[in-house]
């Protein structure tokens, strides 16, 4: 399987980190070729500029910045996402990626005269997210989960049809115990290892 990584936190010695070291160990161990993106070493630039807005139909080619992500997005099979939910959502650095990478004529296509979007992804044939949340599962729901929402109803349906998401989540990290993250771990472990 080909498998896309996307990493983003920007504190190499935070819990995010040993999330990362768990979910790329379990995927190469049970075969998967991996690439792998980490935003803030590569000092990926999250703003969508004007001249990007303006020309955001212009043929991918035609931005040269990002042609690497956009590379990598077309060629995996199956994307990972680790990050850290903050405010109810993916970071800004993260989200920036989306806004950038997944661009008409990458993620999707307007034909003329028509009212729908075109997905263009069909090879992505799952999306899974391995965050963290600060807040309890119940305060998450009660937020309505913005983050999990525009992945696995906005990003998926860019996707394969046949696209399935996991949402592998550990909630309370800020009051979470040595033995929780340790137990979280390795369900990452159990959960990409497969």
């Amino acid at each position: 399987m080909r498998t896309l990584v996307v990493y983003c936190h920007p504190d190499a010695a935070s819990f995010t980190s040993a999330v990362r070291d768990s979910a790329l160990a379990a995927l190469r161990s049970a075969g998967h070729d991996v690439r792998f993106t980490d935003l803030y070493e590569d000092e990926f630039d999250p703003v969508l500029s004007e001249a990007e807005h303006v020309n955001h139909l212009a043929d991918p080619s035609t931005k040269p910045a990002i042609a690497r992500y956009v590379d990598d997005l077309r060629w995996c099979r199956s994307l990972v996402l680790i990050y850290p939910t903050w405010w109810a959502g993916q970071p800004a650095m993260l989200k920036g990626w989306i806004d950038r990478v997944w661009m008409h004529g990458v993620a999707w296509e307007l034909a003329a005269g028509s009212a729908r979007l075109r997905p263009l992804l069909r090879n992505v044939r799952s999306i899974t997210v391995v965050t963290t949340h600060g807040s309890s599962k119940w305060v998450n729901a009660l937020e309505g989960e913005v983050g999990k929402r525009t992945v696995t109803r906005v990003l998926r349906s860019m996707c394969s049809r046949r696209c399935r998401t996991r949402w592998i989540a550990l909630y309370g990290i800020d009051r979470s115990t040595d033995a929780q993250r340790q137990r979280f771990l390795a369900r990452i472990t159990r959960r990409l290892g497969r």
